[in-house]
């Protein structure tokens, strides 16, 4: 068969069928006494088998070397072209997600590109320097980050001086970026879900972040919960109680729960359900002087009368330091009590 007739049976040009020629892809076997090439059966066979591994995305030099080599197997073959094909889609993905947010971004001029350009550049760098850098560089000449790149920035990010300053430019953006915190507190990463949460922490407050936050109540990460309940309670949510007294029971940031758990007592009426739940947890025999006094130090934020009087019970309690601190603590809110009103204290609230 001549090359005109291979090509109008195959639908590959003559111009190709020379290219593969002379490559060695496919040469024909024969040759007519006028010196035209002669295309055997096997030979438009091999062409066909060319043409199906083009069209799979490998390349013609690939092509050649898979025809050449006996070791080659079809399977090998194929998972070479997914593991290829996963990272030129990944690639592709990278690309649009750079070029949606420089969209995002409405630059007015190719300043406003390239500057978005460096700025991505310098977040992706594995320098924490320079991605702090780039982040400082953003705030001081007034650079409009987009929300979905800071919230993605902020996910990735391990340094902690890094991920301060991208929740600080975060938290002032005016973008809509809950949707993406949102999806890193339910990663399966937990240092992700951690990251997220202390963001939202710091997010304007809102009935999304706050319904965001109240699942985050029970995460299995004790870190993702805490950060949750100090937030959640500032935003008078009862909810948080639970989390925010087994704090105070662990040692774990007591002091700045002991002061939430005051602020809810006072200003949305549920001291009598603070001051139940830490006196349960001075009942426990696992109630040793150190954690008696950080239950007696957030009873004393508290007001009512139900926690004055655990104070007072305190204040005779068995163990000496425990019960000096105690009566203290007693002897301070008396001295409020007869100060009067408004003086700031917790009685007085």
């Amino acid at each position: 068969m001549l090359i005109g007739d291979v090509a109008r049976h195959s639908g590959v040009s003559t111009r190709m069928l020379r290219h593969y020629d002379a490559l060695g892809l496919v040469r024909p076997t024969g040759r007519t006494a006028g010196g035209y090439r002669e295309y055997t059966a096997e030979d438009v066979r091999r062409i066909f088998h060319v043409e199906s591994l083009r069209s799979l995305g490998l390349s013609l030099k690939q092509v050649g070397r898979v025809l050449e080599d006996p070791a080659s197997t079809p399977s090998a073959v194929v998972g070479d072209l997914i593991r290829w094909t996963e990272e030129r889609l990944a690639r592709e993905q990278e690309l649009l997600a750079r070029l949606r947010v420089i969209d995002a971004s409405a630059p007015a001029a190719w300043q406003g590109v390239l500057r978005m350009v460096e700025l991505m550049q310098g977040l992706d760098s594995n320098s924490s320097a320079r991605r702090h850098q780039a982040v400082l560089n953003a705030r001081s000449e007034g650079v409009s980050i987009p929300a979905g790149l800071l919230a993605d920035a902020v996910l990735a990010e391990s340094d902690p001086n890094v991920a301060g300053a991208l929740r600080w430019a975060l938290a002032r953006s005016g973008g809509d970026s809950v949707a993406t915190l949102a999806a890193g507190v339910h990663s399966g990463d937990v240092d992700i879900r951690r990251r997220a949460v202390l963001a939202i922490t710091e997010m304007p407050e809102g009935s999304d972040t706050t319904a965001v936050l109240a699942e985050a109540l029970a995460d299995s990460d004790t870190t993702v919960r805490r950060h949750a309940a100090l937030e959640l309670g500032r935003r008078g949510m009862t909810a948080a109680v639970p989390v925010l007294v087994g704090m105070v029971v662990e040692g774990s940031h007591d002091v700045d729960a002991a002061e939430v758990l005051g602020a809810l007592s006072r200003d949305h009426g549920c001291a009598g359900l603070i001051t139940t739940a830490l006196a349960a947890e001075l009942a426990s025999p696992t109630a040793d002087s150190a954690m008696r006094i950080r239950l007696a130090q957030a009873l004393f934020e508290l007001s009512g009368t139900a926690a004055r009087e655990a104070l007072r019970q305190l204040a005779h309690d068995d163990a000496r330091d425990v019960a000096l601190v105690a009566s203290a603590f007693v002897g301070v809110l008396e001295a409020r009590s007869h100060e009067g009103p408004g003086d700031g204290s917790p009685e007085s609230a």
